[in-house]
């Protein structure tokens, strides 16, 4: 048998791009031999020295609390929680359209039956050398110029896809077999075209 995939995947909980191609991740998982390691990323770290309008600011005071406590999760209780937290905070993140931070972050602890107590480290900086490393790591893989998510295949990264809506069934593998494709080589760098549409979480 041929081995899997190896697929590494950088998200930040409160990108919707992120979102959709998690989702599309996921469908390709339960189709292809593939081993995912899902990592965080930081939209707040990637625009910390930027001007950025008040609204996208005040979407960024709540990203950062996020990545924190998945953060603080994956170095108290282990890596195999990151998805579940990252599922359960994005279910109310994303389709369920939660600006509350408490709300979303208490929900996900109670969601994956976890001590409440941990929403604290979503206000600390006691995990944020982990945070950046991690951060640093997918950054380092494709340049500055890129957001999330970030998707390494077989040790080649690249910035997206970004979709919308979550391709599945044979519309995903064919996506997926595509980017297999474009990672095979070494010299493929960029495809791009300007979106036509918004997340679609349907």
């Amino acid at each position: 048998m041929a081995a899997p995939t190896r697929v590494d995947f950088w998200f930040d909980p409160s990108c919707p791009w992120a979102w959709m191609a998690s989702r599309w991740v996921d469908e390709v998982a339960r189709h292809r031999e593939v081993e995912i390691d899902w990592r965080i990323m930081s939209l707040t770290v990637l625009n910390e020295n930027n001007e950025l309008p008040d609204d996208y600011r005040t979407m960024l005071d709540r990203a950062i609390r996020y990545v924190r406590l998945v953060t603080a999760v994956q170095e108290l209780h282990g890596r195999e929680l990151v998805k579940p937290l990252y599922d359960a905070l994005g279910e109310r993140i994303h389709p369920g359209e939660s600006v509350d931070a408490d709300a979303v972050i208490a929900g996900a602890l109670e969601a994956l039956e976890l001590d409440p107590a941990l929403a604290r480290y979503a206000d600390s900086d006691e995990f944020d050398a982990q945070l950046r490393a991690s951060h640093a790591e997918g950054i380092g893989r494709v340049g500055q110029d890129v957001g999330t998510p970030i998707i390494s295949v077989d040790g080649v990264a690249f910035f997206g896809p970004v979709i919308s809506p979550a391709p599945r069934g044979d519309d995903a593998l064919r996506l997926w077999d595509g980017v297999v494709a474009a990672a095979s080589y070494d010299g493929f760098f960029e495809l791009k075209r300007s979106r036509t549409r918004g997340p679609q979480f349907d």
